[in-house]
């Protein structure tokens, strides 16, 4: 995640320093302590919020629990991630709706921190849920924007109730209040109120929303915070607390460059918990905030389980079914390709997928490098060829590769590339759906892969190679001991262990065989 990117790699790089040791001293720790300090200062998390936190971090560390550990390095690790997790809220909090509807959320914060636009975000959600939200356009000051949640409803296919054009003209706390009603009658189990803000904060602001509070009495109130703000976060939370009071906080902008660290202490201030982060632009870019996934972002842990609910949410099950089928049939085509190419589009970035991997902040560079375009190129290429050439892409000579070219405005070197691409990516499917182990060029047989019993068979051809045969009892040991000898855990991020990285070689026969390198 782009905001916590600079932040992320401090810590990362404080906790591979810790890799080496077999025992942590009180030096050792104190040492951790004081980087993770500076990293967090340094990302404008509230002091009053690191020195609890670093606190928490050091009695831990010196405690039996990471004394008695295995690995202390692991140890340390799991310590700041469980403190993370709680100064970021604890636990996930779901939206509370009201026992009858309709259920009113009204929302609050300063002008340009994102209100209007989660506006739209959240209705696209809830519609997706089974609700029938209505936006309620109470923003009545600032230029055009009455117009602009037009435009973000008629995208998110939501209903709007605008009686007033807005520009200063209306009065927000009546609009509200009838908005309400109005959802009542026609049946709006949902309605989201989107207020005006300020520049900055000040008692008219904090009056009209405190009117419009207590006008429609909402089952929720939640104030939407832009995730760059930096230090005035807090103080701005603490006014909008006093001021109006919420019941929940969303953090808008996630998908921006800035150190954001401030906003990691927005829940531990307030004692309210953070319920939704906006990560993109889209409209579909609008997640859960789940304060364990996060802390596990954080330290490039990675975030496989929302991985896991984009790609079910993306791809169909049957669909699914049916291409593995098809795999293990070996009647994978190029049609079938673009089909999952246009699931995954529906999953949103591939460079954010590809983030919530644990260890992708050590890739930093590739991942930057990475051209979401190609996979429209690709999706040209093929769109350009008849059924015919998708279902047999050998039938294609050199005249159909120079017409399928032309048509998706790529050259007939990109159409060569993308065939064998797909003709090796195929082969290795196969293999795969056969039980086989897949050979990756440049990296081998990709280990533990293989049909299961093969690797019993060669252990049992090649039993005695390698051992000793000496007739001195003492010798035979001490050669058998430096033949079998284990070799050193090479380690990876954290020294949690794992298998070698791969070697930039390695990394670019990838790229040639998934994309462009």
């Amino acid at each position: 995640m782009a905001t916590f990117g600079t932040l992320s790699d401090r810590l990362t790089e404080t906790f591979r320093n810790l890799r080496t040791k077999g025992k942590l001293t009180a030096a050792d720790v104190d040492g951790t302590v004081r980087e993770i300090r500076r990293a967090l200062l340094d990302a404008d998390v509230a002091l009053a919020v690191v020195k609890d936190f670093t606190a928490k971090v050091r009695e831990r560390a010196l405690g039996d629990e990471v004394n008695k550990a295995l690995n202390p390095a692991q140890q340390v690790v799991q310590i700041v991630n469980e403190e993370l997790v709680a100064i970021l809220g604890g636990e996930q909090r779901r939206l509370q709706f009201a026992k009858t509807p309709p259920t009113v959320i009204m929302l609050a914060g300063l002008q340009g921190s994102g209100k209007t636009t989660f506006a739209g975000k959240l209705a696209k959600q809830l519609e997706g849920e089974g609700h029938t939200p209505l936006l309620v356009a109470a923003d009545l000051q600032r230029p055009n924007a009455v117009n602009q949640l037009q435009v973000v409803a008629e995208q998110a296919g939501a209903t709007i109730y605008a009686p007033e054009p807005g520009n200063g003209v209306g009065d927000p706390v009546r609009v509200s209040r009838d908005g309400v009603e109005h959802a009542r009658r026609h049946q709006h189990d949902v309605v989201i109120i989107d207020t005006a803000g300020r520049l900055g904060v000040d008692a008219e602001l904090m009056k009209q929303a405190a009117d419009i509070r207590m006008a429609v009495d909402p089952d929720e109130v939640l104030f939407v915070i832009d995730a760059m703000i930096g230090q005035d976060a807090v103080n701005t939370a603490k006014a909008f607390q006093e001021g109006v009071d919420f019941t929940g906080v969303v953090l808008s902008k996630l998908d921006g460059d800035a150190r954001g660290g401030a906003a990691l202490s927005v829940a531990s201030v307030t004692g309210r918990p953070i319920i939704f982060a906006s990560t993109g632009e889209r409209l579909e870019d609008l997640e859960p905030f789940h304060p364990d996934r996060m802390a596990s972002r954080i330290l490039d842990l990675g975030d496989i389980l929302t991985l896991i609910e984009q790609a079910q949410q993306a791809f169909d099950e049957e669909e699914a079914m049916k291409m593995a089928e098809k795999l293990a049939n070996e009647a994978f085509t190029l049609e079938d390709f673009l089909d999952q190419l246009q699931q995954m589009k529906k999953m949103g970035s591939m460079k954010k997928m590809l983030g919530m991997l644990p260890g992708m902040g050590q890739m930093k560079q590739q991942l930057e490098d990475f051209d979401e375009k190609e996979i429209d190129r690709t999706e040209a290429i093929i769109r350009s060829m008849t059924p015919g050439e998708r279902r047999n892409p050998k039938i294609l000579n050199g005249s159909r590769r120079l017409r399928i070219a032309r048509g998706s405005g790529m050259t007939v070197t990109d159409v060569n590339q993308l065939v064998q691409r797909f003709e090796q990516a195929a082969k290795m499917m196969k293999t795969v759906a056969r039980g086989g182990t897949p050979n990756i060029p440049g990296m081998g047989p990709v280990p533990g892969m293989g049909r299961p019993g093969a690797s019993a068979k060669r252990g049992k051809k090649g039993k005695s190679k390698g051992v000793s045969r000496s007739g001195n009892p003492a010798k035979r040991a001490a050669e058998n001991a430096g033949l079998v000898a284990p070799s050193a855990p090479t380690g990876s991020g954290f020294g949690l262990g794992g298998q070698k990285a791969p070697s930039e070689a390695d990394l670019a026969e990838i790229q040639k065989l998934f994309g462009k390198g």
